[in-house]
Protein backbone atom coordinates (compact mmCIF):
# COMPACT_ATOMS: atom_id res chain seq x y z
CA UNK A 1 0.00 0.00 0.00
CA UNK A 2 1.65 3.43 -0.88
CA UNK A 3 0.46 5.20 2.82
CA UNK A 4 1.98 8.67 1.15
CA UNK A 5 -0.69 8.60 -1.61
CA UNK A 6 -3.48 7.42 0.41
CA UNK A 7 -2.84 10.10 2.84
CA UNK A 8 -2.80 12.38 -0.33
CA UNK A 9 -6.10 11.63 -1.52
CA UNK A 10 -7.81 11.55 1.87
CA UNK A 11 -7.02 15.08 2.34
CA UNK A 12 -8.33 15.78 -1.10
CA UNK A 13 -5.08 16.34 -2.97
CA UNK A 14 -3.14 14.29 -5.92
CA UNK A 15 0.15 13.45 -6.59
CA UNK A 16 0.90 14.69 -10.27
CA UNK A 17 3.69 14.11 -12.26
CA UNK A 18 4.95 17.27 -14.75
CA UNK A 19 7.29 16.22 -17.49
CA UNK A 20 9.03 19.44 -18.96
CA UNK A 21 8.14 20.94 -15.44
CA UNK A 22 11.16 23.86 -16.12
CA UNK A 23 9.38 25.25 -19.33
CA UNK A 24 6.83 27.99 -18.96
CA UNK A 25 3.90 26.28 -18.94
CA UNK A 26 5.23 23.35 -17.04
CA UNK A 27 5.88 25.70 -14.23
CA UNK A 28 2.24 27.30 -14.53
CA UNK A 29 1.05 23.46 -14.34
CA UNK A 30 3.45 23.06 -10.97
CA UNK A 31 2.03 26.18 -9.42
CA UNK A 32 -1.87 25.60 -9.96
CA UNK A 33 -1.25 22.18 -8.74
CA UNK A 34 0.47 23.12 -5.56
CA UNK A 35 -2.17 25.87 -5.03
CA UNK A 36 -4.63 23.16 -5.05
CA UNK A 37 -3.22 21.27 -2.61
CA UNK A 38 -1.49 18.56 -4.84
CA UNK A 39 1.21 16.95 -4.36
CA UNK A 40 4.11 17.61 -7.68
CA UNK A 41 6.89 15.71 -8.85
CA UNK A 42 8.71 18.04 -11.41
CA UNK A 43 11.03 16.53 -14.23
CA UNK A 44 13.33 18.52 -15.38
CA UNK A 45 16.37 17.13 -17.23
CA UNK A 46 18.79 19.19 -15.39
CA UNK A 47 17.51 19.87 -12.11
CA UNK A 48 20.82 22.19 -10.96
CA UNK A 49 19.41 24.70 -13.80
CA UNK A 50 16.00 24.92 -11.94
CA UNK A 51 16.73 25.46 -8.31
CA UNK A 52 13.52 27.97 -7.63
CA UNK A 53 11.07 25.22 -8.54
CA UNK A 54 11.85 23.68 -5.29
CA UNK A 55 9.01 24.65 -3.05
CA UNK A 56 7.12 22.77 -0.15
CA UNK A 57 4.84 19.74 -2.29
CA UNK A 58 7.06 20.01 -4.89
CA UNK A 59 10.12 16.85 -5.74
CA UNK A 60 11.85 18.22 -8.33
CA UNK A 61 13.95 15.30 -10.22
CA UNK A 62 16.19 14.46 -13.24
CA UNK A 63 14.29 12.52 -16.08
CA UNK A 64 13.88 11.74 -19.85
CA UNK A 65 11.08 11.67 -21.14
CA UNK A 66 11.86 9.95 -23.96
CA UNK A 67 12.55 6.58 -21.75
CA UNK A 68 9.58 4.44 -20.65
CA UNK A 69 11.78 3.01 -17.99
CA UNK A 70 12.27 6.21 -16.45
CA UNK A 71 9.04 7.61 -17.01
CA UNK A 72 7.43 4.38 -15.30
CA UNK A 73 9.91 4.74 -12.61
CA UNK A 74 9.53 8.33 -11.63
CA UNK A 75 5.37 8.17 -12.43
CA UNK A 76 4.70 5.26 -10.08
CA UNK A 77 2.43 5.98 -7.22
CA UNK A 78 0.47 9.43 -9.16
CA UNK A 79 -2.45 9.82 -10.04
CA UNK A 80 -2.02 12.10 -13.07
CA UNK A 81 0.75 12.73 -15.54
CA UNK A 82 1.64 16.27 -17.76
CA UNK A 83 3.49 16.71 -20.94
CA UNK A 84 4.50 19.88 -21.29
CA UNK A 85 8.31 18.98 -22.44
CA UNK A 86 9.95 20.03 -25.90
CA UNK A 87 13.56 19.52 -27.54
CA UNK A 88 14.25 22.24 -30.12
CA UNK A 89 17.45 20.28 -31.09
CA UNK A 90 15.90 17.30 -32.24
CA UNK A 91 13.44 16.61 -35.15
CA UNK A 92 10.06 17.51 -33.86
CA UNK A 93 8.27 14.06 -35.18
CA UNK A 94 11.41 12.30 -33.72
CA UNK A 95 10.95 13.49 -30.25
CA UNK A 96 7.27 13.58 -29.79
CA UNK A 97 6.79 10.19 -31.65
CA UNK A 98 9.06 8.91 -28.72
CA UNK A 99 7.75 11.12 -25.87
CA UNK A 100 4.21 9.48 -27.46
CA UNK A 101 5.73 5.91 -26.82
CA UNK A 102 7.70 6.60 -24.03
CA UNK A 103 4.62 7.66 -21.47
CA UNK A 104 2.19 5.42 -23.22
CA UNK A 105 4.51 2.32 -22.49
CA UNK A 106 5.53 3.98 -18.54
CA UNK A 107 2.58 5.21 -17.39
CA UNK A 108 0.84 2.03 -18.53
CA UNK A 109 3.15 0.16 -16.39
CA UNK A 110 3.29 2.59 -13.42
CA UNK A 111 -1.01 2.39 -13.24
CA UNK A 112 -1.00 6.31 -13.76
CA UNK A 113 -4.50 6.07 -15.01
CA UNK A 114 -4.80 9.85 -16.85
CA UNK A 115 -2.50 11.75 -19.22
CA UNK A 116 -2.35 15.51 -20.13
CA UNK A 117 -0.12 16.33 -22.77
CA UNK A 118 0.47 19.90 -24.76
CA UNK A 119 -0.43 20.50 -28.25
CA UNK A 120 -0.46 23.01 -30.68
CA UNK A 121 -2.94 25.48 -32.24
CA UNK A 122 -1.54 25.00 -36.04
CA UNK A 123 -2.64 21.13 -36.05
CA UNK A 124 -6.79 22.66 -35.65
CA UNK A 125 -9.09 23.24 -37.92
CA UNK A 126 -10.54 26.72 -38.90
CA UNK A 127 -13.97 27.63 -39.22
CA UNK A 128 -13.77 26.15 -42.66
CA UNK A 129 -12.96 22.52 -41.09
CA UNK A 130 -8.71 23.27 -42.79
CA UNK A 131 -6.45 22.66 -40.11
CA UNK A 132 -3.91 25.79 -39.85
CA UNK A 133 -0.36 24.14 -40.91
CA UNK A 134 -2.67 22.97 -44.01
CA UNK A 135 -3.49 26.30 -45.40
CA UNK A 136 -1.12 27.77 -48.90
CA UNK A 137 1.27 29.64 -47.82
CA UNK A 138 1.88 28.41 -43.99
CA UNK A 139 5.63 28.09 -43.48
CA UNK A 140 6.99 25.13 -44.21
CA UNK A 141 9.38 25.20 -40.97
CA UNK A 142 6.65 25.88 -38.84
CA UNK A 143 4.31 22.93 -40.52
CA UNK A 144 7.15 20.58 -39.97
CA UNK A 145 7.40 21.22 -36.16
CA UNK A 146 3.85 21.29 -36.30
CA UNK A 147 3.50 17.88 -37.65
CA UNK A 148 5.39 16.18 -34.68
CA UNK A 149 2.33 16.55 -32.65
CA UNK A 150 0.19 15.46 -35.14
CA UNK A 151 2.20 12.31 -34.82
CA UNK A 152 2.15 12.44 -31.26
CA UNK A 153 -1.61 12.42 -31.54
CA UNK A 154 -1.93 9.63 -33.76
CA UNK A 155 0.24 7.50 -31.33
CA UNK A 156 -1.43 8.44 -28.44
CA UNK A 157 -4.92 7.38 -30.36
CA UNK A 158 -3.50 4.28 -31.72
CA UNK A 159 -1.69 2.60 -28.78
CA UNK A 160 -2.82 3.90 -25.79
CA UNK A 161 -5.35 1.38 -23.93
CA UNK A 162 -8.78 1.93 -21.83
CA UNK A 163 -6.41 2.08 -18.89
CA UNK A 164 -4.80 5.20 -20.04
CA UNK A 165 -7.39 7.95 -20.32
CA UNK A 166 -5.37 11.03 -21.97
CA UNK A 167 -6.16 14.39 -23.13
CA UNK A 168 -4.26 17.02 -25.83
CA UNK A 169 -5.05 20.41 -24.27
CA UNK A 170 -4.33 22.63 -27.37
CA UNK A 171 -3.33 26.77 -26.59
CA UNK A 172 -4.10 29.27 -28.88
CA UNK A 173 -1.31 31.00 -31.23
CA UNK A 174 -0.97 33.48 -28.48
CA UNK A 175 0.09 32.26 -25.48
CA UNK A 176 1.62 35.12 -23.71
CA UNK A 177 3.61 34.42 -20.30
CA UNK A 178 3.12 38.38 -19.40
CA UNK A 179 -0.42 38.43 -19.83
CA UNK A 180 -2.32 38.95 -17.07
CA UNK A 181 -4.91 35.92 -16.01
CA UNK A 182 -8.37 35.86 -16.05
CA UNK A 183 -9.32 33.32 -14.19
CA UNK A 184 -11.20 31.61 -16.76
CA UNK A 185 -10.94 29.78 -20.11
CA UNK A 186 -13.08 28.60 -23.30
CA UNK A 187 -13.19 25.83 -25.04
CA UNK A 188 -13.56 23.96 -28.76
CA UNK A 189 -13.37 20.47 -29.35
CA UNK A 190 -10.71 20.09 -32.33
CA UNK A 191 -10.76 23.25 -33.64
CA UNK A 192 -9.83 27.06 -32.99
CA UNK A 193 -11.68 28.65 -30.03
CA UNK A 194 -13.40 32.14 -32.16
CA UNK A 195 -11.93 34.98 -30.24
CA UNK A 196 -8.95 36.88 -29.81
CA UNK A 197 -6.61 33.31 -30.08
CA UNK A 198 -4.82 34.21 -26.66
CA UNK A 199 -4.36 33.01 -22.73
CA UNK A 200 -1.80 33.72 -20.31
CA UNK A 201 -0.24 30.57 -18.98
CA UNK A 202 -1.83 30.78 -15.71
CA UNK A 203 -5.06 30.58 -17.60
CA UNK A 204 -3.94 27.32 -19.43
CA UNK A 205 -2.85 25.59 -15.86
CA UNK A 206 -6.40 26.09 -14.98
CA UNK A 207 -7.84 23.90 -17.76
CA UNK A 208 -4.96 21.49 -17.18
CA UNK A 209 -5.78 21.45 -13.20
CA UNK A 210 -9.59 21.12 -14.00
CA UNK A 211 -9.07 18.15 -16.83
CA UNK A 212 -7.35 16.41 -13.68
CA UNK A 213 -9.72 16.96 -11.21
CA UNK A 214 -12.78 16.70 -12.65
CA UNK A 215 -12.18 14.86 -16.24
CA UNK A 216 -14.20 16.19 -18.81
CA UNK A 217 -12.66 15.46 -22.31
CA UNK A 218 -11.14 11.96 -23.46
CA UNK A 219 -9.16 11.25 -26.18
CA UNK A 220 -9.32 14.33 -28.28
CA UNK A 221 -7.79 18.13 -29.24
CA UNK A 222 -9.65 20.41 -26.41
CA UNK A 223 -8.60 23.65 -27.91
CA UNK A 224 -8.07 26.43 -24.97
CA UNK A 225 -8.26 30.19 -25.10
CA UNK A 226 -9.72 33.36 -23.12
Amino acid sequence: MDTDKNENENNGGRRIVVFGAGGRVGRAAVAEAVARGHRVTAVVRDPARHPDLGRAGVTVVRGDATDPGAVAALAAGHDAAVHASVRLDVPSEEYFAATSKALVAGLTEAGVGRLLTLGIATTLADAAGVRLMDAPGFPGEWRAFAQGHVVEFELLAATAGPELDWLMVVPPLDLNAEAGPTGGYRTAVGSVVDGPGRIAHADLALALLDEIEEPRHSRVQLAVSA
